[in-house]
């Protein structure tokens, strides 16, 4: 067996909050008094060893191999912060130039899903979390459909796509859920009009009620769940809270989670100079809190984790695939030249053979100091775990 144990998968979180400490354990969330926790965060040995009995501190264990499709590199919109684009359009336009095109065809998907089994098996799984990617997935519609009905065959349990929206009507969606997608992920770029400034078709046009129109259409019809992950950088962050307003017009809140992102800027000409300042700490917060009162969800904050398939090399208890058969480390470096990792006929390529290119995720990304970042997000986190207290909604 290849086994599936992963280096540090889950660590238990505190964050100092308005009334004490809170601990964020394996499927918990519990508030510490202060009494209870040293200066430095160190727990008190008789609750600590409660947390222990309780199962707080136990790593979760992946339950489903975890396997992520490109089922295109394409893609229809011209984001100037993509991690896929190679430079900045030429011509001064929205068509900035990207990786490779590649294509998932029907034998292809045949091929991957064979793969899969073998490695779920080898591995001890018998469950399957798939994730349809791109470029666009949704160009691909064909891809996606045939990725979906075939790995319904080996275990599939979860099924989710990671799409701009633009093309989500709601005969596909319809078909998408018959085929096996349970959820899905859909971006916004800040309000309507920073996201129509920044999140463009490659010819120019906004995009914003589009998806927001095939969002609404696509919770009607179909009992789909969907994250919405909203972008934040210097460039929308003073409008972000008119975003909630203008989603709920037309989508159905409570079928919606939403998170804030900092823009994690890998592309061109885009250039996020936001920064993990007490400020922009209150602005998260709150954003959170105007998002519940409007009647969405949230997503609530968990322990650190790490990804399932990037954290350890050799592909243990996931892969990412690109649309030709490719292997790769994680989604980010999908499609980038130098980066293959193996391939669906021959496998994963030694591990010192690749460990130079075994990527995680986020490794492309410029930040600030990562302890400035951990602090930033942790005082977020506290901010809204201390909302959902006062709120009696934890």
């Amino acid at each position: 067996m290849i086994g599936t144990k992963l280096d540090q998968v889950d660590v238990p979180r505190m964050l100092r909050g308005r009334y004490g400490w809170w601990f964020i354990g394996n499927g918990t969330r519990t508030l510490l008094s202060s009494d209870s926790v040293a200066a430095d965060g160190t727990i008190d040995s008789a609750v600590q060893d409660f947390l222990h009995e309780s199962g707080a501190f136990r790593p979760r264990d992946p339950e489903c191999f975890s396997l992520t499709v490109l089922t295109t590199t394409t893609c229809n919109l011209g984001c100037g912060y993509c991690f896929q684009n190679t430079a900045m359009d030429p011509t001064g336009g929205y068509r900035p130039l990207r990786i490779e095109r590649e294509w998932l065809d029907s034998v292809t998907v045949e091929r991957i899903v064979n793969f899969t089994k073998d490695r779920m098996t080898q591995a001890g799984f018998d469950g399957l979390h798939l994730l349809l990617f791109g470029g666009e997935p949704l160009l691909n519609p064909r891809g996606c459909l045939d990725m979906l009905s075939q790995a319904s065959t080996i275990g599939l349990q979860t099924g989710s796509i990671a799409t701009n929206g633009v093309l989500l009507t709601p005969k596909l969606a319809t078909e998408l859920e018959s085929a096996g997608l349970t959820g899905g992920q859909i971006t916004f770029d800040g309000s309507r009009e920073d996201h129509d400034q920044i999140r463009v078709h490659r010819a120019g046009r906004p995009t914003f009620d589009k998806i927001v129109t095939n969002l609404a259409r696509a919770i009607e019809v179909t009992a789909l769940s969907w994250h919405l992950r909203v972008n934040v950088s210097h460039h929308n962050y003073e409008r972000v809270g008119e975003l909630f307003d203008q989603l709920a017009v037309k989508v159905d809140a409570t079928r919606c989670v939403l998170s804030f992102a900092w823009v994690g800027d890998a592309g061109f000409g885009y250039e996020n100079n936001l920064h993990h300042i007490d400020e922009v700490v209150e602005m998260f917060a709150g954003w959170s809190s105007l998002a519940l009162e409007s009647g969405f969800r949230v997503a609530w904050p968990t322990m650190k984790t790490t990804c399932q398939i990037c954290s350890n090399p050799g592909g243990a208890a996931g892969a990412v695939v690109n649309a030709d058969g490719t292997l790769y480390s994680c989604w980010q470096s999908a499609g980038k030249p130098g980066f293959e990792v193996g391939s669906i006929a021959d496998g994963y390529l030694p591990v010192d053979r690749v460990r130079d290119r075994w990527v995680t995720c986020g490794y492309e990304y410029a930040q600030e100091d990562e302890a400035v970042v951990v602090s930033f997000q942790d005082r977020v986190d506290a901010r809204l775990l201390d909302y959902l207290y006062d709120t009696g909604r934890l």
